[in-house]
C-alpha cells in the first residue's frame, strides 16, 4: 500500500509559529512532526509515501528529501495553492497509483499502527475514528458494526487518517474541494468501513496543543 501525508495547510491557528516554518515542520520531542507519520509508515513496511505541499513546501523537500534515510521513497505533490484535502488527494492520484491507498493529515500525532487498516473490497473509504477531544466535543460520524455513518449516537472524531479507493474520486475535477461532503455520499452508500482507536491521538492545530505533544514525547 502507498501512503500519503497531507501537509499544504497554511496552519493559521499555529501562527506566528507558520509564517517561517511550515506547520509540518515544527518540531515536538527534538523532530519534525511529519517526521513521526514517515517513522511509523516505515515500520509498518508501507514504503512508497506521497506528500502534497504549498505554504513553504520548499523547505519540506529540503528537509526530507528523496526519504532515503528513513528507508522510505518520498515524491512530492505540490500546489500553487493549497487544494483542501480532497483536491489534494484527486491531483496526486498519478502518484498514488490504481490500489488502496492510506492517507495521514500531517497536522496529528498518533500511537496508531497503519499496518492493520484494511479496505474492503466493496468500500470506497474505511476510517479511523477516536474519541471527542475537548475541542471537538460533538464528533463527526457514528461508529455501528465497524460501518461509519454520517448521522446517528453515539459519535466519535474522524481522526484524519483513512483509507481510500481511487474510485471515490471518480466524479471529480481538478481544482479545490473538501473530502467530507465525498465520504458524506459513499457513507449514504453504505460503503464506509472504519475503526475506534481507543489509544493516544492529538490534533496539532494549535501551538498549545503542540506544546502538549512536546510534553508528552519528552517525558
Amino acid at each position: 500500500m502507498k501512503a500519503m501525508i497531507l501537509a499544504a495547510g497554511r496552519g493559521n491557528r499555529m501562527r506566528p509559529l507558520t509564517d517561517r516554518v511550515p506547520k509540518p515542520l515544527l518540531e515536538a520531542g527534538g523532530h519534525p512532526l511529519i517526521q513521526y507519520h514517515i517513522e511509523r509508515l516505515a515500520a509498518a513496511g508501507i514504503r512508497d509515501i506521497v506528500i502534497n505541499h504549498a505554504h513553504l513546501g520548499e523547505q519540506i523537500e529540503a528537509t526530507l528529501g528523496d526519504g532515503s534515510r528513513f528507508g522510505v521513497r518520498i515524491r512530492y505533490s505540490p500546489e500553487h495553492t493549497a487544494l483542501e484535502t480532497g483536491g489534494g488527494i484527486f491531483k496526486a492520484l498519478p502518484l498514488l497509483g490504481p490500489a488502496p491507498f492510506l492517507v495521514i493529515n500531517g497536522d496529528i500525532w498518533s500511537d496508531l499502527e497503519p499496518a492493520g487498516l484494511h479496505l474492503r473490497e466493496t468500500d470506497l473509504a474505511h476510517l479511523v475514528l477516536v474519541d471527542n477531544p475537548p475541542h471537538h466535543p460533538r464528533g463527526d460520524f457514528a461508529l455501528t458494526d465497524r460501518r461509519v455513518q454520517a448521522d446517528g449516537d453515539p459519535r466519535l472524531t474522524f481522526s484524519g487518517v483513512g483509507v481510500y479507493s481511487p474510485a471515490l474520486f471518480a466524479d471529480c475535477r481538478p481544482g479545490a474541494f473538501p473530502l467530507a461532503p465525498l465520504l458524506r455520499a459513499a457513507m449514504a452508500e453504505g460503503r464506509v468501513g472504519g475503526v475506534h482507536h481507543a489509544g493516544r491521538w492529538l490534533d496539532i492545530g494549535t501551538p498549545e496543543r503542540l506544546a502538549e505533544l512536546d510534553r508528552l514525547l519528552r517525558s
